[in-house]
């Protein structure tokens, strides 16, 4: 049996820059959807036109992403990933959307992308081919850059299959000076470390964060509890590693949001959120807009959570507790008070005996430190829409009490959010 977490989100108002890549994109972590996990390499569109990689599924999520609210909210990329080109570049050595599945071409798919006021993302491989075996950029860099640029791309995921990691050191920037020679901006996404942690090398995360503005360090997201909370372990138990490259312009990215999909309950997908927003990372969903639930779809869009992950100061959050399957997650965020942080506290129960768990502690003990104490305003989900909320003035000393319910599939309990701010008297 998969193991049910819980959360509560404790937000505390009361954060430093770091200097950006060169292409000054990325300030906060990308919001978007992918299609990847959802769709995969799905190119039978005679049989499955509905769901195949095709332009008519990008069109699709980008019309649902600006008419049913997920633009207002924040997300704004619409991004292609693997099985988008023919098999062989062209007699110019230049790359190929599939004829097929996108007859009108990638300029064509960017310029609709760009009239819905959304932008235009794809995918790329550093090997010879693709994961799916595909032509890769490798003897191509700046063709292909070239090429990505003229279709007015935003943003290039570079994936890691059929190249030697010790090559990556060198490939990555180089394709990364090619795209930014081009003068059109594009966020970079590399698959860097992730490919030279699994051969056993330690990545050299001072070039990376210089060259990359997003990077994966773990497991590809599948869909299923086991796989999200298994990302949350890595990134708990490396933390004093992952969390200093994080800030405005370089981001660790834990991959993509499955909410919505078929593998997390309402509870599951309400703790991916809380805690990706905690880890300070892209929110790119992948999932199909058509026809998501509409709990699902509050989650994605809730506001306050949101913000916690866009909060510009851009300071990635640390897992502060662990005992007994209960983990406190914290994150320093805006606005600052003389000096003091506010924060974005997530409780999480891990516990599986079907009980609720009461966690009892100082504000002190949570590291907040502001002598004038925080107001705290507790916000609980009620129903999809529904928020209730209540507001209390605590000192450091005072004793905050947080009852963790065990996660089911109805959405009465958890995800419990605690907005602090720092009192001035």
């Amino acid at each position: 049996m998969n193991k049910i977490w819980t959360v509560a989100v404790l937000v505390i108002y009361l954060g430093s820059s770091v200097t950006p890549l060169e292409n000054g994109l990325a300030r906060t972590p990308p919001m978007g959807w992918l299609a990847w996990e959802r769709f995969r390499c799905n190119t039978d569109c005679k049989n499955d036109p509905e769901n195949c990689i095709s332009e008519n599924l990008f069109k699709t999520m980008a019309d649902i992403v600006v008419n049913e609210g997920y633009a207002d909210a924040g997300y704004e990329y619409i991004n292609v990933d693997d099985c988008w080109l023919e098999k062989e570049r062209n007699s110019y050595g230049q790359l190929v959307a599939d004829r097929t599945r996108f007859p009108t071409g990638m300029k064509s798919l960017s310029e609709y992308i760009h009239s819905k006021g959304l932008k235009f993302g794809i995918y790329e491989d550093y090997g010879n081919y693709t994961c799916a075996g595909y032509p890769g950029v490798l003897g191509f860099l700046q063709r292909d850059a070239d090429t990505f640029a003229s279709w007015d791309v935003d943003y290039v995921k570079l994936d890691g299959c059929y190249a030697h990691p010790i090559d990556m050191d060198v490939g990555y920037p180089e394709f990364g000076f090619h795209l930014n020679r081009t003068g059109r901006p594009m966020i970079y996404s590399c698959s860097w470390p992730v490919y030279q942690i699994y051969a056993g090398m330690q990545p050299n995360f001072t070039s990376i964060i210089e060259h990359c503005n997003v990077w994966r360090n773990f497991d590809d997201i599948q869909d299923s509890w086991a796989s999200v909370e298994s990302i949350i372990d890595y990134y708990g138990n490396n933390q004093d590693v992952i969390v200093p490259n994080a800030g405005p312009g370089h981001w660790n990215d834990p991959d993509m949001l499955i909410i919505g999909n078929f593998g997390l309950s309402y509870e599951q997908s309400k703790t991916q959120m809380a805690l990706w927003a905690i880890l300070a990372a892209p929110l790119l969903m992948s999932v199909d807009l058509r026809n998501i639930r509409p709990e699902y779809k509050a989650i994605l869009q809730n506001k306050k959570i949101i913000a916690v992950d866009q909060d510009p100061l851009g300071i990635q959050g640390r897992r502060i507790y662990k005992h007994k399957g209960i983990e406190i997650w914290s994150r320093p965020i805006t606005p600052l008070f003389q000096n003091y942080f506010s924060y974005a506290i997530a409780f999480i129960n891990r516990r599986t005996d079907g009980t609720p768990s009461d966690v009892a502690v100082t504000l002190k003990e949570l590291g907040l430190t502001s002598p004038t104490g925080y107001r705290v305003e507790k916000i609980k989900l009620v129903t999809e829409r529904l928020w209730k909320s209540h507001v209390e003035a605590l000192g450091l000393r005072a004793r905050f009490y947080q009852t963790i319910d065990p996660g089911d599939k109805t959405w009465k309990h958890n995800l419990t959010l605690l907005i602090c701010s720092q009192t001035e008297d």
